[in-house]
């Protein structure tokens, strides 16, 4: 199977192991032609904890940003650091977010794939959400 071509959540996450064409085989092998996890868990996988660091506590459980931190500024004032509401941003602008890493944010170096997979993770949660 040529992995570089290959398309698939389990197949992205093979690569993104190093797995080459045997070792992917081997990891794909029991799974015939389906991946072991749907493309919204790979998302929710990548979402909960993207190469050892999680989406969740800048961003919230779905998206809808969180406390990060209080603290007291320079003139004594009470101020809070949020994570945004990312929930209706754009592809491109969370592309952009994880690939420059704005404001307090840390760059991540995600492929495109998983950045769209994370995106399609939060837009799914939310049409759950919605349809409840």
């Amino acid at each position: 199977m040529n992995f570089a071509k290959c398309r698939t959540p389990i197949a992205a996450y093979a690569r993104r192991l190093g797995y080459g064409v045997v070792g992917g085989m081997l990891l794909l092998l029991p799974l015939g032609a389906e991946d072991f996890i749907s493309p919204f868990e790979y998302g929710q996988m990548l979402y909960q904890n993207p190469r050892g660091v999680s989406c969740v506590p800048c961003h919230g459980d779905r998206g809808e940003g969180a406390l990060i931190a209080r603290y007291v500024d320079k003139e004594g004032r009470k101020r809070q650091l949020r994570g945004p509401d990312i929930r209706n941003a754009s592809f491109e602008t969370i592309k952009k977010a994880v690939a420059t890493g704005p404001s307090v944010m840390p760059r991540y170096f995600l492929t495109d794939e998983e950045i769209r997979a994370i995106f399609t993770y939060i837009r799914e949660v939310q049409k759950r959400e919605e349809g409840q």
